[in-house]
């Protein structure tokens, strides 16, 4: 049994794209599918399949590379933790590493992106940022 599930996808992400892998194969949950929908439309991700069916059900993200080679996700770091929660006012949101990453919230409106966040004047707790 896992004790975080959010920061062990995100590891499965940096380890597999480091690793220059195709996809990676994450075990699947709404909140989970919901924070990956959003680094697709940020870009970080491509295609997400969901297999499987009841207790085997996973995700499986396609990776995305630049025109290098280098990951899009260089770095995934998991702010709130179990035995830590971290809590953000809509008026103390800040993009995450000056405009080049994105902070994921958890808000009484969903799974939000801090700028959607702000904009929409609503707080919550930080989840995870992506650089």
């Amino acid at each position: 049994m896992l004790t975080d599930p959010i920061a062990d996808m995100l590891t499965r992400l940096k380890n597999a794209s480091r690793a220059r892998k195709d996809t990676a194969v994450i075990p699947h949950s709404k909140v989970k599918l919901a924070i990956l929908q959003i680094l697709q439309s940020a870009g970080y991700v491509g295609e997400i399949t969901r297999r499987g069916k009841r207790i085997k059900k996973r995700l499986e993200v396609e990776l995305k590379y630049d025109e290098s080679g280098a990951p899009r996700i260089e770095s995934a770091k998991r702010v709130s933790r179990p035995g830590q929660r971290v809590y953000a006012r809509a008026r103390t949101l800040r993009s995450s590493r000056h405009r080049r990453g994105i902070a994921v919230l958890s808000t009484p409106r969903g799974i939000q992106t801090a700028e959607e966040a702000r904009k929409s004047n609503v707080g919550g707790e930080m989840l995870c940022e992506i650089f």
